[in-house]
């Protein structure tokens, strides 16, 4: 085991993640659970974008989002993905890559059911990442949904749910002086394994 201390300390990847979290929750003034999430395409061509990391839960991360963007049908195609949270206020990073599986039960009814009623009709609208004529072609759709579940709460389509990422590796990075950054990689064999192999890196 790599000798840890300070913001490195602990057992637990998924509680040391939890916290630093917590910390950029009070430091970064927009989206602190934003992350950039990479995957692949059939050709091996990778992909990256940004979006909401919702939940960190005791051995996964989990975010949402169309099934039939780009993002999900490569998460399905191919099973892994690889996602990376950077704080600037903090000067820290996380970086996390793994095997991907859908969450498409009472997680997925109940944060969309959290969203704003125009968020969720927003999401029954768009087509995700399929081309698209006109914004006006998407506000005319929006609106035409709108007017048909007038009074009514929109309930999660069956195209929109979560993803649960879980991951073979995760790595914590801090800024120091002189680029001379601390890095720890924490790795597992599986993800049912809860014992993880843990080293420091050079920067």
């Amino acid at each position: 085991m790599a000798d840890r201390s300070g913001i490195f300390a602990g057992d637990n990847p998924f509680v040391l993640a939890q916290t630093w979290l917590e910390e950029a929750e009070s430091a970064e003034p927009n989206d602190p659970n934003a992350v950039a999430l990479a995957t692949v395409d059939p050709e091996g061509l990778p992909n990256v974008r940004m979006v909401l990391l919702k939940l960190i839960e005791d051995n996964a991360f989990l975010f949402f989002t169309n099934y039939g963007s780009a993002k999900g049908r490569e998460i399905d195609a191919s099973g892994k993905a690889a996602l990376v949270a950077h704080w600037k206020s903090l000067r820290r990073q996380i970086r996390a890559r793994g095997l991907v599986e859908r969450e498409e039960m009472l997680m997925a009814d109940a944060y969309f059911d959290s969203r704003s009623r125009e968020s969720r009709i927003g999401a029954l609208a768009s087509r995700q990442s399929q081309p698209l004529a006109s914004r006006a072609a998407l506000m005319s759709k929006y609106n035409e949904l709108s007017v048909q579940m007038d009074g009514e709460e929109p309930e999660r389509p069956t195209f929109w749910g979560g993803f649960r990422l879980r991951p073979l590796e995760i790595e914590f990075w801090s800024e120091r002086r002189d680029r001379l950054h601390d890095r720890f990689r924490w790795s597992r064999t599986s993800p049912e394994e809860s014992n993880w192999s843990v080293e420091r890196l050079y920067p």
